[in-house]
Order: C-alpha cells, then sequence, then structure tokens
C-alpha cells in the first residue's frame, strides 16, 4: 500500500518512533514527539544505507518520490547516492565561492612560470581594468556569453580593439580551466569561443606602425622631449629609441642591470657601460628563459649614458628605473609610452608611431644604410642588436656570436644614437637640471613621489 499526502499529514505522535511505509524503499519516519522525515532504505555493496530527504511537509510526498527515483537512478549507474548528493553539495559550495576573480588568479598562477613577470602583469591588469568590473565578483557558473561580450564591447568603443581579442582570450582560458574543474558547462565555453566572430574586425594597416626617416624620428623625439607627459615617460621613450629593446623590457628594466657607469660623474665617459638584460626577462621559448646564456646585452652608447644619469635622479632610490606613479613596486603601466605618443602634438602620431616602432626604425634605418655602404654582414649584427634568436639557435651558438660581434654591436648602437639624437637637448633639460651639476642624488630626485 502506497502513501497517500493525506496520510502522511495526519500521521500523529504515538509517544514511540515508527514508520509509514511508501513504495521501492521510501518511507516516512514518525518520531515519538511527531517530527516526520521522509527516508530511503537502499543496499550498495554488501551494506544497507539510508538516505534522508528531508522533513515533512517542507518536502512534499511527490518530492520525496522524486528524489527517491534520483536516487535509484543514481545506483543503477553504480554510484552510491548518499556519496554522490555531498560531493553534488560540496560542489555547489565550491561553485558559490568560484567567482570569476578567483578563478583568474588560479589560472594566472598556472600560466607565470610559463610567462615574463611583463607579460603576467600585462594580462592581469586588463582584466582587472576591463573584466573584473563587469563580471569578476560573479561565480563563474552564473556567467553568460551575453555578459563577456558586454565587456568586450566597453573595451571596443574606446578603439582598442586588439585589445578586446586578446581579453577574449584570456576570459576563455579561465573559463576553460573552469570547465575541466566541471564549474561551468561546455555550451559556455563553446559560446565565448565564438564570441570572436562578434567582434569588430582589426581595422586594416600596420599593427606596429613606425616612422623609419632620420629627420621624423628625430623631430617625433624632439616632440616628445618638449611634450607635457611626465619626465619618467619622456626618458623612457628616449632610452627606448636608444636601446631599440622590447617595451615590456623597458619597463621592466632594473638598477641592478646597468653596468660600467660611475654614477658620481656623469661628465666620465663610459666606454664599458653595458645593460645585461637576463633571459628570464627577454621574448625567448619557456625553456631557454631559465638558460642565462640566452640573456641580451646591451652596450650603451654616450646618449643613452647621460639618459641613465637623467632617470637615475629621478628614480635612483628605487630598484625599478621606471617604477610605477602608483607604487614603486610595479613597473610603469605599458600603456604610458603609447598614450604619450597617440596624444603627441594634438594626435598627429596616432596610427603613425608607436613604442615598438622604434625597433622597425632601427632595423629599417641601419639595414638602409648596411646597403648604401655594401656592408652585407651588417644584417647579422642587426639581429644581435635586436636579440632575434632564430629558431633552433643552440645555447653555445648563440653565446658565441654576441661575444663575437659585441665590439661591432657597440659600434653600431652608437651611430644610430648619433643618428636620432642629432641636435636634440640634453636629457637633464627633461628633467630641469643644469648639466653642469653633477652627482647621483641631485635636486631632481624629489620629483617622482610615490606610496610605498
Amino acid at each position: 500500500m502506497t502513501l497517500t499526502f493525506a496520510m502522511a499529514r495526519n500521521a500523529a505522535a504515538t509517544g514511540k518512533n515508527y514508520k509509514l511505509a511508501d513504495e521501492k524503499g521510501l518511507f516516512l519516519y514518525v518520531t515519538k514527539a511527531g517530527a516526520k522525515s521522509w527516508r530511503f532504505k537502499y543496499r550498495f555493496g554488501e551494506k544497507e544505507k539510508l538516505l534522508t530527504f528531508g522533513l515533512f511537509p517542507e518536502v512534499g510526498l511527490a518530492e520525496a518520490r522524486d528524489r527517491q527515483s534520483q536516487a535509484r537512478a543514481m545506483l543503477r549507474d553504480g554510484l552510491d547516492p548518499a556519496v554522490e548528493l555531498e560531493r553534488r553539495r560540496l560542489m555547489a559550495l565550491a561553485a558559490a565561492d568560484a567567482t570569476f576573480q578567483a578563478k583568474t588568479e588560479e589560472w594566472l598562477d598556472d600560466k607565470r612560470p610559463l610567462w615574463s613577470a611583463a607579460n603576467a602583469f600585462r594580462v592581469r591588469s586588463r582584466l582587472e581594468k576591463d573584466i573584473f568590473p563587469v563580471f569578476g565578483h560573479l561565480p563563474v557558473s552564473q556567467l553568460s556569453s551575453e555578459l563577456v561580450l558586454l565587456a568586450l564591447r566597453r573595451i571596443e568603443q574606446r578603439g582598442a580593439i586588439e585589445t578586446a581579442k586578446r581579453v577574449r582570450g584570456y576570459v576563455l582560458g579561465v573559463l576553460k580551466r573552469a570547465r575541466a574543474e566541471g564549474l561551468v558547462s561546455t555550451e559556455l565555453v563553446v559560446s565565448v569561443e565564438i564570441i570572436r566572430d562578434a567582434l569588430r574586425p582589426s581595422p586594416p594597416g600596420i599593427k606596429q606602425p613606425a616612422l623609419t626617416r632620420v629627420p621624423q624620428l628625430i623631430e617625433f623625439q624632439r616632440r616628445v622631449d618638449l611634450s607635457t607627459g611626465s619626465a619618467q615617460t619622456r626618458l623612457a621613450s628616449r632610452l627606448l629609441a636608444l636601446s631599440a629593446v622590447r617595451v615590456g623590457v623597458l619597463r621592466t628594466a632594473r638598477w641592478e642591470e646597468i653596468e660600467g657607469i660611475d654614477w658620481s660623474d656623469p661628465d666620465r665617459p663610459c666606454p664599458a657601460a653595458l645593460w645585461r638584460i637576463p633571459a628570464a626577462r627577454m621574448k625567448l621559448a619557456v625553456e631557454d628563459k631559465a638558460n642565462p646564456i640566452f640573456g641580451h646585452d646591451v652596450p650603451l652608447s654616450r646618449q643613452a649614458v647621460a639618459t641613465l644619469h637623467a632617470i637615475r635622479a629621478l628614480t635612483g632610490q628605487f630598484a625599478l628605473l621606471f617604477p610605477s606613479s602608483r607604487t614603486w613596486r610595479e613597473p610603469m603601466s605599458d600603456a604610458a609610452i603609447s598614450t604619450l605618443y597617440k596624444r603627441l602634438w594634438g594626435g598627429v602620431y596616432k596610427g603613425r608611431m608607436v613604442p615598438h616602432g622604434w625597433r622597425s626604425a632601427f632595423s629599417t634605418v641601419m639595414n638602409e644604410r648596411a646597403a648604401e655602404l655594401e656592408r652585407d654582414g651588417d644584417r647579422m649584427i642587426i639581429d644581435l642588436v635586436l636579440a632575434h634568436v632564430p629558431k633552433g639557435t643552440s645555447a653555445s651558438e648563440w653565446a658565441y656570436n654576441r661575444a663575437r660581434y659585441f665590439k661591432p654591436r657597440r659600434e653600431m648602437l652608437q651611430s644610430w644614437a648619433d643618428l636620432i639624437m642629432d641636435g636634440l637637448q640634453h636629457p637633464n633639460a627633461i628633467i630641469g637640471l643644469d648639466t653642469s651639476v653633477a652627482g647621483p642624488e641631485r635636486s631632481a630626485s624629489n620629483v617622482l613621489q610615490f606610496r610605498r
């Protein structure tokens, strides 16, 4: 005989515990005090087990039978209902705590060993700026492709088309990891992959535009020097131009990497001045980043040394050459120099010159000079200056070439500096110092203020 709702409702206390059987192991348990709960008796393996579905009448007869049906389905699949339901309960609790920001931090922890510190900082900064304010606080299980697209549209609206595409890739990486943990559906991952078809196409043109004529480059840097940008950013632009390194390498440069400069005497010649960039900060294959042989040595021209003295007056008390304006512990924003270029001279250089363009400019100008002078061997020197490591290059081969062609690299970077700095003001003028004033801790050292 199966139970009815009325029978369950009318079951009264009798002074002792008793059961009212329904069907297939389900029964209503009534305590001597009159409390009623639904229970399901089943066997799993060699043991008889008991599962409680909840109190009556909060859990009605129909719902109790539905839960019993689900439990029996688990048994048919070889699962212990008690264990499986507890697993699902814990998963639900974990999902509630698994916000997108929390899962992003875990994803970033996975990626950090594979990325440079600069790249990891850049990725997190983009997510912190554009994604966390929109849905970083939400559990990943509550995300939708529509919400992701909304955040990406906001990035597009400020004209950052390529950034929107990159950020979509970061979000997708986080969601794929969450899918492997059972926190989001495959459907969500697929729908976020498809979002790429809804994003605005990249505008036609060169992705890394660059000025490549020497007079243009001189005039450009002159305008940078005279701009209203911070002294630190203007000097960063000058050192970027003189060294032809990548922007990420420049931003994260540390004073301990600079050798062969007498900081107490700005006028003293420094023929051995050198910037030793460790392999870990270079754009290399992951396995090569761990090999110190693949570090990059930048011979410093006279103009680069003078620029470093000016920078030293601003940030010599910190570990980084270019600390963030918010905290000296972090490097300057990856957008600092590019923003200066976009706004320079009323925006006339937007789409014509980007920070990475200095590398293109160096390559173009020096290759053209090599062709004019019929110096075919300069091609290798140019590649070494740009730290282009051909795929498959062994550590010993790279070390050999680096050492063998060090003097020609120094000569080339000095020639480059003489070309692009011709007629430009002394870097001390950028920070308002008289070039006759010497000493590592001059008055401009307090120009920048940082929160510690």
